[in-house]
């Protein structure tokens, strides 16, 4: 197993934090490889190892592919995983960022390597980006959650106990690793707008960087981020426009996120039954809006 992963240098790091985020599952509008990518380019960082995508991938579900070297040679590229190195401007440590895709087998001996390279290299503490489909507007905030298994981390960082129960990805797997490890970790979360699932989310990408930014104690410049989300919001709101009813649905979602912002910002919060009578009732007014159906006599 240890030829799986290929190590060709082994970088002599500060006090190191591991941020990993894979395409796939846990990567709804692929907010999370979004941000881990934005990361690694703004912090210049640098390649020093990889995963044999061999024993882990099923390459006809997620396919190498073909490229033109130089307009002539054809060159394959495989799905990867990979390690980059990087220092954390404005902080005393560095950062290890796994950027790749989820892995169709062997998820335990995956986790394994992730969290036996981690302890080598001496990372106290593992943090992964993830993003899922919400009802939530595009034209809003994205939010982000934050949790851990760990109660005194969630103390010292401000995060929630992770209450979570069903069906999980690799993300919940490597936390669990690392649970087994003695090995801290977070999970954030952003929430994407599930009627734009297939676009790219800058905005719930720039999300994840400020709450991580915050995590560290850090100072990540969103600007490029920030400014795609911008068009970004202004593209789905033109594509919504000519669809009434999708446009009607997210004008509620926007009232909802204005009402929980509002309780939020006064040190309460409506109850899930609050929301769901809410929503009941745009549906219901909905329903009264819609032209009868004309018979078919």
């Amino acid at each position: 197993m240890a030829d799986d992963l290929r190590i060709a240098e082994r970088p002599v790091l500060r006090r190191p934090v591991l941020i990993s985020a894979f395409r796939g599952w846990n990567d709804g509008g692929q907010a999370a490889t979004v941000a881990a990518a934005y990361l690694a380019r703004q912090w210049d960082a640098t390649r020093f190892a990889d995963i044999d995508p061999e024993s882990f991938m099923d390459f006809q579900a997620v396919r190498p592919t073909v490229t033109l070297d130089g307009g002539l040679t054809r060159r394959i590229e495989w799905p990867e995983n990979v390690f980059f190195h990087a220092t954390v401007p404005g902080t005393d440590r560095d950062a290890i960022i796994l950027l790749g895709v989820e892995p169709n087998y062997r998820w335990r001996a995956f986790t394994d390597l992730v969290v036996g390279l981690a302890r080598d290299l001496g990372v106290e503490l593992v943090v992964t980006l993830g993003a899922l489909l919400a009802d939530v507007p595009h034209t809003r905030p994205a939010p982000v959650t934050g949790a851990a298994t760990d109660p005194r981390l969630v103390e010292e960082l401000g995060l929630q106990l992770s209450r979570y129960e069903g069906p999980t990805g690799i993300v919940g797997v490597l936390h669990d690793a690392c649970r087994s490890a003695d090995l801290r970790s977070v999970s954030l979360w952003s929430a994407v707008p599930h009627y734009v699932s297939l676009a790219p989310s800058p905005k719930a990408a720039a999300a994840l960087c400020s709450r991580l930014a915050d995590l560290l104690g850090a100072e990540i410049d969103t600007a490029e981020l920030d400014e795609a989300a911008e068009a970004y919001v202004r593209q789905v709101s033109e594509a919504i426009a000519s669809d009434e009813e999708t446009a009607a649905y997210v004008e509620e979602l926007e009232r909802r996120a204005d009402t929980i912002q509002s309780f939020s910002e006064s040190g309460e919060l409506p109850s899930g039954e609050t929301l769901a009578a809410e929503l009941t009732r745009f549906l219901r007014e909905r329903e009264r809006r819609k032209p009868p159906e004309p018979d078919e006599d």
